[in-house]
């Protein structure tokens, strides 16, 4: 079983910054009326915009971090 009691005494801030350097996210868009896929950073800063959901995934875990699918 998890150990939860850390988590208890987390501030807001530091809650929010849990996964900051773990995580990306990627999510549909549209650009020039085409259907591509933007990676987010965990703090929502736009990065990198892709035509190819597989390409974008992949460039995420060339950076060592995991995707994460936004809908």
């Amino acid at each position: 079983m998890m150990n939860t009691e850390i988590f208890k005494s987390l501030t807001v801030e530091q809650f929010a910054l849990l996964g900051m350097r773990d995580v990306a996210y990627v999510k549909d868009v549209r650009v020039e009326g085409q259907a591509a896929y933007a990676i987010h950073s965990a703090d929502g800063n736009a990065v990198a915009v892709l035509a190819n959901r597989d390409v974008a995934f992949a460039t995420v875990r060339q950076n060592e971090l995991e995707p994460v699918s936004v809908h």
